[in-house]
């Protein structure tokens, strides 16, 4: 069977470097006659595959020792709960928000359960359409969270705020994917399953500093305190998943790091944004300025013509451009394994269709 061209919006297309190294460790990890479905995570083998994990991260973020890096279960789902119960203050606590679509929105509703959360721009009621740009974030909140790149939507943060208290970015969907500078704040997190591994695995990377300051008691598997005492190891980790991470992010970093992959995820893009914008039959979702680099959300305008595209490119081997159940449409998600042969495919596709 053909390799498909793979744009699905996670779990993803992942270099087909990770997925051979992969295969090979689940048959024999490390030449050690054990698979490493199978290897205790005590072991000094999987313990430095999480050291060089945890290291790599930092390297490619240009992070100093201020900052910890954390390998965790839950999804950034969890995540949405976690922030809150370590960064909110257990009185009077306040965070602000920016909705931008329907994961910031999940972030919201959790952290309404800790204290109040101001929303300070949202794009809901445009059907999150843009990115809103017009609001400011004083010291009165403990916190600012922000959705750095919007799956369903197909918008993209291309600059962040400066705030007067600690910023927040989910990054699930587009780390790793774009220069920019990861000092500016002070947690981040991203499930892996979007641009650097397979699902079963949460990257957490936070400045130490900021951490037990909130008042409240937090529940040990919840607190990032405890994760970071025990090296990411506080309770068994997804081994696997971590372990097929680190070949991700070796791969990224030996080819040139975030700077070359943001060069090919640039040219991707515009590839295929060119043949919407020239396309009668075409159209984004959002508006041209805060499109993103990594989903590409589109609809056809010409619904008497949707079967005859669906079926050219499934016959062109395209997998996983439907859109979002909730938006519909179609959606090329373009992350830093797509090759742009991939995007020329599905560029011919939408020309052909007259």
């Amino acid at each position: 069977m053909s390799k498909k061209h793979n744009f699905s919006a996670g779990p993803c297309i992942l270099p087909q470097e990770v997925f051979q190294k992969s295969a090979e460790a689940i048959l024999d990890f490390n030449g050690i006659g054990l698979s490493i479905l199978e290897i205790s995570h005590r072991s000094k083998d999987f313990v430095a595959v999480m050291d060089e994990a945890r290291a790599i991260v930092k390297r490619l973020m240009n992070l100093g020792d201020d900052y910890e890096v954390l390998y965790l279960g839950g999804g950034a789902s969890l995540q949405f709960l976690m922030v809150p119960y370590n960064l909110m203050r257990a009185e009077n606590g306040k965070a602000a928000y920016l909705d931008t679509g329907t994961w910031a929105a999940g972030a919201i509703k959790e952290a309404k359960n800790f204290g109040t959360v101001d929303i300070v721009g949202s794009s809901k009621e445009q059907k999150y359409s843009f990115i809103p740009k017009d609001y400011t974030v004083g010291s009165e909140y403990d916190y600012f969270h922000c959705t750095s790149n919007n799956t369903i939507y197909g918008t993209q943060m291309k600059s962040f705020p400066k705030v007067d208290t600690l910023m927040v970015c989910d990054m699930s969907s587009d780390i790793f994917s774009r220069v920019i500078d990861y000092s500016q704040f002070d947690l981040i997190y991203a499930g892996a399953q979007k641009n650097m591994g397979p699902a079963g695995v949460t990257l957490v990377v936070v400045k130490k500093s900021i951490l037990g300051h909130t008042g409240r008691t937090i529940p040990s598997i919840l607190n990032y305190q405890c994760h970071i005492d025990k090296e990411s190891m506080y309770n068994t980790p997804p081994v696997f998943p971590v372990y097929a991470t680190l070949l991700t992010l070796q791969h990224l970093e030996k080819n040139g790091g975030i700077a070359a992959a943001e060069a090919r995820n640039e040219a991707k893009a515009k590839l295929l944004y060119e043949e919407i914008d020239s396309n009668p039959l075409f159209e984004t979702f959002c508006q041209k300025e805060d499109r993103s680099l990594m989903n590409v959300s589109f609809q056809l305008l010409d619904e008497s013509k949707k079967d005859e595209f669906d079926a050219a490119w499934k016959a062109a081997g395209i997998s996983g451009l439907n859109g979002h159940r909730s938006l519909g449409g179609y959606r090329a998600s373009l992350y830093n394994a797509l090759p742009i042969e991939s995007v020329q495919v599905l560029v011919e596709v939408m020309k052909n269709l007259k």
